[in-house]
């Protein structure tokens, strides 16, 4: 047995960031591209613009920057707002992956 989470964070009971979301963040830093990272997650561009809008909008602050047209085309790359906010994020994941670590291994005690 193993114990598994989901995290999200919420303002006024809408999320803003969660464990599904920072993968999208950070496939957009990784592609550099609102529709690479998209693709690669495996969701319609649609759908990735919309979190990146409903996040943006509830933490009332820019996490992408894009650019279109030009010679090579648009793109997009995070904001330092947005990497700070993963950084802050991954810490936050990885403190409660290993608490949850560790009250699991002191909780469940199984007969032999």
């Amino acid at each position: 047995m193993q114990p598994h989470y989901n995290l999200w964070i919420e303002i006024d009971g809408q999320v803003v960031l969660s464990l599904w979301r920072a993968e999208l963040l950070r496939a957009v830093a990784r592609h550099g591209s609102i529709s690479a990272a998209a693709e690669r997650i495996g969701i319609p561009y649609r759908t990735a613009w919309q979190k990146i809008h409903e996040m943006e909008t509830r933490l009332g602050r820019k996490l992408v920057e894009t650019q279109t047209g030009g010679s090579h085309g648009g793109g997009a790359r995070l904001t330092p707002t947005a990497a700070l906010y993963l950084e802050q994020f991954d810490r936050f994941a990885h403190d409660l992956d290993r608490f949850i670590a560790e009250s699991f291994a002191a909780n469940f005690h199984l007969p032999d």
